[in-house]
């Protein structure tokens, strides 16, 4: 008779829960989600904020640009850290 855990591996078992893979990326991911669902949210407001169009153009492109500067400088900055951290792997590494 056999055991319930003498299950094959090679058989995929579902675990609980939202699993993301871990990497660097994932909070700049959030903060895209973030930006993205107030963009949305102020596009629905804007009629109510102002009549004016251009004003309207305004602020939406004006939402836009700051949240693009925003995610390339996260972005940057993600990446500069991801970079250096794996130079510094590369020293100890050679060291042993």
């Amino acid at each position: 008779m056999a055991k319930d855990n003498d299950k094959p591996n090679s058989i995929a078992q579902r675990k609980r829960g939202f699993m993301v893979a871990p990497s660097p990326m994932n909070a700049v991911k959030l903060e895209l989600a973030v930006i993205c669902c107030v963009g949305v949210l102020l596009w629905l407001a804007q009629g109510r904020i102002t009549v004016n169009p251009m004003a309207q153009l305004l602020l939406l492109g004006g939402y836009g640009c700051v949240g693009m500067v925003w995610i390339v400088f996260r972005t940057r900055r993600v990446l500069s850290r991801a970079q250096s951290s794996q130079d510094d792997e590369r020293r100890n590494y050679g060291q042993e």
